[in-house]
C-alpha cells in the first residue's frame, strides 16, 4: 500500500508542478498533461481499483485531458491575445497615413515619411514638403510611395 501512495503522490506533485510551470511560463502547453497527472494521481491514491482494474479509470483520464484542452484554448487566448505583427512590411502600410519629415522629391528616394513610429524612405510623382500629411499608396522593399492628403493634395493639382 505504501508503494501505491508514493506513486499517487508523485503523480499529483508532478501535475501540480506542470500547472505551476504553466502559470510562470504561459504557452508551454502544460495544462493538459498537468490535468492528466492530477486526475491519475488522485485516482491512484483514492480509487486505485477504478484506475487499474476497470475501463472507467482510463475513461476518466481521457475526459480530464479533454477538459484540460477545453480550458487551455481560452486560457491561451486570454494570456496572449492576438495582436498586430511586431514587424512592419512596406506593403502592409498601404492605406496608412503619415507625415513627411524630409521633403519628398519626385522620382527619388530622398524623402522621409514617419508612419506610426517608423521612418520610411518615400517617393512620389510630385514634390511634397515637410510637414505634409500623406497616405501610403504602395510599398515595395524598404520604401513606400505616398500621396498628399486633403488640402495639400488639392493644392498640388492646380
Amino acid at each position: 500500500m505504501v508503494v501505491n501512495d508514493a506513486i499517487g503522490i508523485t503523480l499529483v506533485v508532478a501535475g501540480i508542478a506542470l500547472f505551476a510551470v504553466e502559470l510562470v511560463h504561459p504557452g508551454a502547453l502544460l495544462l493538459i498533461p498537468g490535468s492528466i497527472l492530477l486526475v491519475a494521481g488522485f485516482l491512484y491514491l483514492f480509487l486505485p481499483n477504478v484506475l487499474l482494474d476497470s475501463y472507467v479509470g482510463p475513461v476518466v483520464v481521457i475526459v480530464a485531458a479533454i477538459i484540460g484542452a477545453l480550458v487551455e484554448i481560452p486560457y491561451y487566448r486570454w494570456v496572449a491575445p492576438v495582436h498586430r505583427p511586431m514587424s512592419t512590411t512596406s506593403a502592409g502600410l498601404v492605406g496608412s497615413e503619415g507625415i513627411v519629415i524630409a521633403p519628398v522629391v519626385p522620382n527619388t528616394l530622398r524623402g522621409k515619411v514617419r508612419v506610426n513610429s517608423e521612418i520610411w524612405s518615400a517617393r512620389a510623382d510630385q514634390e511634397i514638403p515637410t510637414g505634409t500629411r500623406v497616405r501610403v499608396i504602395h510599398g515595395e522593399g524598404v520604401s513606400i510611395t505616398v500621396q498628399p492628403i486633403g488640402a495639400a493634395a488639392a493644392g498640388t493639382n492646380n
